[in-house]
């Protein structure tokens, strides 16, 4: 039988590979392993457990929680038997999650711990059509009593009886799948509105596998680290697909805050992270090397100056000669090994970054200290990645080429248009944007403006809609030069404003970890995040950051006034999406005074505001938010 969906891949992986390792979890300090054939069998238990509770073809199962081998159990579980699974993200707010539950008609929620439980149990009335509330982390629920909720091994139990009385009905099911049926439903990025649930099948996901590993080959050797959420379609990508389809082992982190250490210890071969994780490992080397002794920043400092002539021979194709190559290696066993190392970084052979568009300073950054690291393109309507780099052929400015399995143009207008196996089958409950996404001819509308260069790579300029043109008629990428920006260690977060406007703008959130360093290494004192960001010695470091912005800017893009935001953006306050993209709109409209006074003759503006802590609490602030204007 042709393996066609992730249950049959994974029955043909405990078959292929039986003992070896899986999953990895570290837990209570001690990293615990589950080979092929156990992952196969739990998989097999808990669908057969949700069989006996009513789970039938068709149905749609809700994930919340963190990376732990429930989360693939319970999503291959209901792939098994002919269902769909749908992750969304543990910071969710409970209305987020009853909107999604009630959108997508879930019969079934599986969560980690006692947190999500609690929000659910709250909205538990918004959600008529589910049955059952899973939960797999018992720490805190010995007194919970309501009905709907189970444990995650007592419907392994369950499971396990109806095996024994029905041996053959598993594989039954599994063998009813086919290629064209629903493995999940993604949640969109939600840049606009709320995010819509693209529908993914079995062949979109097995496609992309086989054309990203056509052109990376991994092994069922390689290591690969599953951090990042598993409702975002990039984890999905690379655990799920990629994990599945080659054999490799998946290791999830003990916590969130233990990532980075976790990485560090397994020395993945593989890894994948959107532009944002990237961004943060760079500032924690600068403000590292800041605060290093002056041998150790001249060292870094010729060590990077060495890295940056071998990264741009590199992306040139030129060849070095033997005493550049020399030089490298010095640069590489005096300094980047031990960096790379303390990055976890050491034994990585691919390094992948997309979902939003990565700086090319920070690109360069990372290939002069010899990362691989390749910028890839896709969004969730094209099950992830469909354009990437390959190992011989980077350029920072692009994206790569398209692999097999995806056809990319441009349109008229610059819009990027897809289409192929790759592609999704349209939007759950919603064909009226299902219709404006797909055109007849099956091109999935991505909204980015982009075009192709001689060499037959595709630049991607920015979201169509974002793309200004200011009053002199001049076209720049706002997300562009906030990517200048945030290679800063001290800005977190820009938002440029442009469009209509007569210049250039710029709304920034400066890094409270770092920026708060630097205030007590220069003995600035500082009481919260407001205090902090309107401090003058603040605005004057910032402003250094901006200059350095507008250095290699065109004139007219470069950023004439600029303020700093007196919160944090959130992705509970709608500013940030779940994958950290700012909604440019909405920000935009919810602080419309502030806007208006960069485009104003004032020198500050005074806000009145309440911020709501993640306790629930809230506080009502009153600022005036200094406004720089830069030289011209």
């Amino acid at each position: 039988m042709a393996v066609d969906t992730l249950p049959k891949q994974l029955r043909e992986n405990a078959q292929r590979f039986n003992e070896k390792i899986a999953l990895r979890e570290k837990r209570f300090g001690v990293w615990q392993s589950v080979s092929w054939r156990m992952f196969a069998e739990r998989v097999r238990n808990f669908a057969l457990g949700m069989h006996t509770l009513g789970f039938q073809r068709g149905d749609r199962i809700i994930i919340i929680g963190d990376n732990r081998p429930e989360w693939v159990i319970s999503e291959v579980a209901a792939q098994s038997l002919g269902g769909a699974s749908i992750g969304i993200y543990q910071d969710s707010v409970a209305e987020e999650i009853a909107y999604i539950a009630e959108k997508c008609d879930a019969r079934f929620i599986v969560v980690e711990d006692q947190e999500q439980v609690d929000k659910l149990i709250e909205i538990w009335d918004q959600l008529p059509t589910v049955d059952k509330l899973i939960y797999y982390d018992p720490k805190g629920l010995r007194n919970y009593a309501e009905p709907f909720l189970m444990g995650f091994p007592d419907v392994e139990s369950a499971g396990i009886t109806y095996h024994e009385n029905t041996p053959h009905f598993y594989d039954q099911q599994v063998d009813l799948g086919t290629a064209e049926d629903i493995a999940i439903i993604s949640t969109t990025s939600g840049t606009t509105s709320r995010p819509k649930l693209a529908k993914i099948s079995h062949h979109n996901l097995m496609s992309m596998a086989d054309g990203m590993t056509s052109v990376d080959h991994f092994t069922q050797d390689h290591q690969f680290v599953s951090f990042l959420p598993l409702a975002w379609i990039g984890e999905q990508m690379m655990s799920m697909a990629c994990g599945l389809k080659i054999g490799f082992a998946l290791n999830f982190p003990e916590e969130p805050e233990t990532v980075q250490t976790n990485i560090r210890e397994i020395g993945p071969h593989i890894m994948f992270a959107p532009p944002r994780i990237w961004e943060n490992m760079v500032s924690q080397v600068q403000v590292k090397i800041e605060d290093a002794d002056r041998l150790k920043r001249a060292m870094f400092n010729w060590a990077m100056s060495v890295g940056y002539r071998a990264a741009n021979a590199k992306f040139d194709g030129k060849p070095m000669g033997a005493i550049g190559r020399l030089m490298a290696r010095f640069a590489y066993w005096l300094v980047f090994r031990n960096l790379l190392d303390q990055l976890g970084l050491s034994n990585v052979r691919w390094a992948y970054t997309a979902g939003a568009a990565l700086g090319p300073d920070i690109f360069r950054f990372y290939h002069a200290m010899g990362v691989n690291l390749k910028q890839g393109y896709g969004q969730t309507e094209t099950t992830g990645i469909c354009v990437l780099h390959r190992d011989d052929e980077i350029k920072f400015q692009t994206v790569g080429t398209p692999f097999p399995g995806a056809e990319v143009s441009c349109d008229e207008s610059g819009e990027i248009l897809v289409r192929g196996s790759v592609c999704f089958q349209g939007y759950y409950n919603d064909d009226e944007a299902t219709s404006k996404t797909i055109t007849p001819d099956g091109w999935v509308r991505t909204g980015d403006a982009g075009y192709f260069d001689e060499s037959g790579h595709l630049i991607v300029i920015d979201r169509a809609k974002d793309v200004m043109t200011l009053a002199d008629g001049t076209r720049f990428s706002p997300q562009f030069i906030e990517n200048k920006l945030k290679f800063s260690p001290y800005v977190r977060e820009a938002v440029v404003f442009g469009g209509d406007y007569p210049f250039v703008t710029a709304m920034i959130n400066i890094d409270f970890g770092n920026v708060g360093k630097w205030a007590e290494n220069n003995k600035i004192a500082y009481t919260t995040y407001t205090d902090l960001s309107q401090k003058p010695p603040v605005y004057a470091l910032i402003r250094k950051e901006v200059e350095r912005t507008n250095s290699d800017l065109p004139p007219a893009a470069r950023i004439r006034r600029f303020l700093l935001l007196y919160k944090e953006l959130d992705a509970d306050d709608a500013e940030l999406t779940r994958t950290r993209k700012v909604r440019r709109g909405f920000v935009a409209q919810r602080y419309h005074e502030l806007v208006g006074g960069l485009y104003g003759d004032t020198g500050s503006v005074h806000i009145v505001s309440t911020i709501t802590y993640q306790d629930g609490k809230t506080q009502t602030i009153q600022v005036d938010v200094r406004i720089e204007s830069m030289d011209e």
